[in-house]
């Protein structure tokens, strides 16, 4: 079971996407169109985790190749799947900031109260799968440096 994934291929249409692939849309659009401001839904205090697709990927392969004896012995029938995520979270506050850095955008981010955050905190327990020895290895910066630069090079 996957947290928020992103990355390339990812859809970044500008009403019906995920957080981050539509927050790049837009800081590139406000950067390539010299806006001076890029409005974000909610207070930006909800906490979510990320994790990039080609670590998604890594992991899949990893637990497809288990052991069985050792997958068997680390999950029950009925409950089966194992966590995958970066075992971290960050504000979509923190979000933003960093992908404006990321995309080069350098005016101002506006908060629309008037829509919601969300969920308080979206965070998954990825402690199994990192003790049967899989860790990401994309941090949230260098996912979304990778990823901008997929979108820049696909447009």
């Amino acid at each position: 079971m996957p947290t928020n994934l992103y990355g390339q291929g990812d859809n970044y249409h500008p009403q019906n996407s995920h957080v981050i692939p539509a927050l790049i849309r837009r800081f590139h659009e406000a950067k390539v169109n010299n806006e001076k401001k890029v409005l974000v839904w909610g207070s930006g205090k909800a906490l979510r985790e990320f994790l990039y697709v080609d670590d998604m990927a890594e992991a899949s392969t990893f637990v497809m190749n288990l052991d069985k004896v050792i997958y068997q012995k680390n999950t029950k029938p009925m409950q089966a799947h194992i966590n995958i995520g970066t075992g971290l979270d960050c504000s979509i506050k923190e979000l933003t900031e960093t992908l404006a850095s990321v995309v080069g955008f350098s005016g101002v981010i506006e908060w629309d109260l008037t829509k919601p955050d969300g969920a308080p905190r979206k965070l998954m327990d990825s402690s199994l799968v990192n003790s049967l020895g899989w860790v990401p290895k994309y941090n949230l910066l260098l996912g979304l440096q990778r990823t901008y630069e997929y979108f820049v090079n696909s447009e």
